[in-house]
């Protein structure tokens, strides 16, 4: 049964997994993945709030999830994981310092999540799964990612 469900059956899955392995590891720490994704974006650096909703775009395509990240941003001014002045959050070291950890947390959940793939096989999947975005349209030049 399973040779016959089809891609889209996977993909689904795989991110439903992952999904609840983000959540269930994050939730523990007091931070969503949303947030941990903004914090990675502001790693980077600082942004507007309307630069974040595009960068996290792919992620706010979701049902179940609001249609801006000023929730999750209140949230973490509100930890002191963030700053926001003159329009733009910026990253403070007490978010740095959370982030290092978090980020810690997230490499062993890819680790596992790969665990049974050499790194021909992990780079093929990765590589079709470009393929296939770029099928349908994807393009890397005007991403956000």
């Amino acid at each position: 049964m399973n040779a016959t469900r089809p891609l889209g059956y996977w993909l689904k899955l795989v991110d439903s997994l992952i999904d609840e392995q983000f959540a269930a590891t994050l939730e523990e720490h007091g931070v969503t993945r949303r947030q941990w994704q903004v914090l990675n974006l502001l790693e980077q650096q600082p942004a507007t709030e309307a630069e974040l909703i595009a960068g996290l775009s792919p992620f706010f395509a979701s049902p179940d999830e609001p249609d801006s990240v000023a929730e999750h941003l209140n949230e973490l001014v509100e930890s002191g994981w963030i700053t926001h002045a003159d329009g733009e959050y910026s990253i403070t070291d007490r978010g740095h310092t959370s982030l290092m950890k978090l980020s810690e947390l997230v490499e062993r959940i890819r680790t596992q999540s790969g665990a049974d793939l050499d790194g021909s096989e992990y780079d093929a999947v990765v590589a079709a799964l470009e393929k296939i975005a770029r099928n349908l349209g994807w393009d890397p030049d005007t991403s956000k990612d």
